[in-house]
């Protein structure tokens, strides 16, 4: 039965989408693209990365843009995607595909795919929120002490939204030509399906509006194929779904059909293993755990990776810790003062002791006269003995506390369907990180341990972190207060981090500490096409190859091409320019006029930061 929108409501919607539509749109196409992006643009338009399927092109000594582009086969895009991406994402990849035929390859228009699911996220996640956690007796007034109505699931379907509008994860990631935005809206998409079939088995309301359930069937079926083949670890996801159907699905038929749902879904998923790139993604990805846990033991800092160390349950707790911290918008960016044991038991401490007089005297009408001020007496009591960062140590005693608020919102306003809802929240939370970790531990190294590959937890977090906004708006002021005026403290650094996101300063979501300047293969190919007359050559840097996987990285050729095919990508189809690989050449992208000689420096790396993204 469905419920209309109060014009209020809309027009909150309205406004939240608008905004989260602005913060992904705002300087999406600034900063140049780095090295993931280059394989996304590259295999999405099935050319290997460093010239594998371009032997004829890149083994003569010239070569020119039309033999660059000559028509690329199914096959071409099955070995860009294993050379590329180890035979992930072709979902993500064939829509990419399509959009750049239609709207070109500039960077704004490669990252559009993100910035466009990151903003449906925005939208599916009210949705998802008001679907699933209203009340069965609808009504505007409460029916019984403590039960929610729905103009309150509202409130908190538009908070989720407004959370996931500024979470830092997703609007950095909104600005990256990659796979992930996309099959986070896909996984969310799948676990409404997942709840409207089990929604739909209750009731049995056979003239309920939308899908009949054995169209919500297939719809499940074909979200859990797609997602699956826009990201692997989307994967994490259906275990969620499958370990709340353990713990609360008693229909025997309702097992069977999702069970024959997903044996057809992994058939088709299988079809890409046997068929298509998949075939060799078990090998590299046996292939990488051998040289990350190589380089773990042999060299975990100085590598060119980042730090990856040793499996040992402190290495695998030391990385998980950030992944958790920054999963909560509350407690974003708290892993830099974790480290501090000293103080950090102290903020939890205090926060403990606050959370337990909340508790004493929550329904208390009229406490003692110093409950008043207890909680932010106890919350300051930490600032003259925090050594650092007092600011983000304060925010840290506040996480017990909103911890609580969460739990006491639960037993409060939710009914025996909603906790069960509240359980797959924090199944969908939590499982994919810990699949992380435990993948870590039988790797034997940390490299995996990041956000990204576990970043399908967020939209359901946001929903935990709405759900102690709202039981925090009901608490009398002497306790909601001082919580409140923490939260805005956390609100400015969630404002800075988004700066730092959009400056390319912020290495923890734009994976740099220094800002890069804008695509220099974009630019290098508007000053050729400017400038190239007929007799001229155009050389590429002649630099060394690394090589790092021998299935990926090993290829014809012992120089890198990937300079030369980036630049093509931008240059015309047809183009009959002269173009080769400078054996004397290391740094610098030059173009030389006919007979005369004449070299003009297009672009030159070395004195550029932009490889610094390689």
């Amino acid at each position: 039965m469905s419920v209309s929108l109060s014009r209020s409501t809309l027009l909150l919607l309205g406004a939240i989408l608008a905004l989260a539509l602005g913060l992904r749109l705002y300087r999406v196409g600034t900063y140049g693209i780095y090295f993931d992006e280059k394989s996304t643009l590259l295999i999405s338009q099935a050319i290997c990365l460093e010239g594998s399927n371009q032997k004829d092109v890149f083994s003569k000594p010239y070569f020119t843009p039309a033999e660059f582009w000559k028509t690329k086969t199914i096959n071409d895009f099955i070995e860009a995607d294993i050379r590329g991406d180890i035979g992930n994402s072709p979902a993500y990849y064939g829509v990419l595909w399509l959009w750049l035929k239609v709207f070109g390859l500039s960077d704004a228009s490669l990252r559009m795919p993100s910035v466009i699911f990151s903003t449906l996220i925005v939208w599916l996640l009210f949705v998802f929120v008001r679907r699933h956690l209203r009340p069965k007796q609808l009504a505007d007034e409460p029916t019984s002490s403590g039960a929610l109505t729905l103009a309150s699931v509202d409130k908190l379907a538009l908070t989720s939204a407004a959370i996931a509008t500024i979470e830092p994860f997703f609007v950095s990631y909104s600005h990256i030509a990659r796979n992930y935005s996309m099959t986070f809206f896909l996984t969310l998409l799948a676990t409404h399906l997942f709840l409207l079939i089990q929604e739909r088995i209750r009731s049995s309301a056979r003239h309920s509006s939308g899908l009949s359930l054995p169209w919500l069937y297939v719809a499940y079926g074909a979200v859990f194929v797609t997602a699956v083949l826009s990201h692997y670890l989307a994967i994490t996801v259906f275990l969620c779904h499958g370990l709340y159907a353990l713990l609360y699905l008693r229909n025997g038929r309702v097992w069977v059909t999702l069970g024959l749902t997903a044996i057809v879904g992994l058939g088709f998923i299988s079809l890409w293993f046997i068929y298509g790139g998949g075939t060799y993604t078990f090998y590299i990805l046996e292939e990488q755990k051998n040289f990350y846990r190589h380089l773990a033991i042999t060299n975990p800092r100085g590598n060119g990776f980042g730090i990856i160390l040793p499996a040992t349950l402190p290495n695998i707790a030391t990385r998980a810790i950030p992944v958790f911290s920054d999963l909560f918008i509350v407690t974003n960016g708290l892993s830099q003062v974790l480290g501090s044991v000293r103080n950090s038991l102290l903020a939890l401490g205090l926060g403990l002791s606050s959370t337990l007089v909340m508790h004493r005297y929550l329904t208390v009408s009229k406490p003692p006269v110093w409950v008043y001020a207890a909680v932010s007496l106890l919350l300051l009591a930490g600032l003259p003995f925090y050594t650092i960062e007092p600011a983000r140590l304060l925010v840290l005693s506040i996480a017990i506390p909103f911890v609580y608020l969460i739990g006491r919102f639960v037993i409060t306003y939710t009914d025996t369907s909603q906790k069960r809802f509240v359980v797959l929240l924090v199944l969908l939370a939590f499982v994919p990180t810990l699949f992380l970790l435990f993948t870590a531990w039988r790797s034997g190294h940390t490299y995996g341990i990041t956000q990204r590959y576990s970043g399908f937890s967020f939209p359901y977090v946001c929903i935990l972190v709405a759900l102690g906004f709202y039981q925090l708006a009901t608490l009398r002021w002497w306790f909601s207060l001082p919580v409140a005026v923490v939260l805005l403290i956390q609100t400015v650094h969630i404002i800075q981090t988004l700066g730092d996101i959009y400056a390319d300063t912020s290495p923890k979501y734009t994976l740099f500490g220094k800002p890069r300047i804008a695509n220099p293969y974009r630019s290098s190919a508007l000053q050729l096409k400017q400038l190239y007359a007929l007799g001229d050559t155009i050389l590429y840097p002649n630099k060394k190859r690394l090589i790092f996987s021998e299935k990926n990285d090993r290829t014809f050729s012992p120089v890198s091409l990937i300079d030369a095919q980036l630049v093509n990508v931008y240059l015309p189809k047809d183009a009959q320019y002269i173009q080769r690989i400078d054996p004397n050449e290391r740094d610098r992208i030059v173009l030389v006029k006919g007979n005369s000689g004449k070299k003009i420096t297009i672009f030159d790396f070395q004195d550029h930061t932009y490889r610094y993204g390689d």
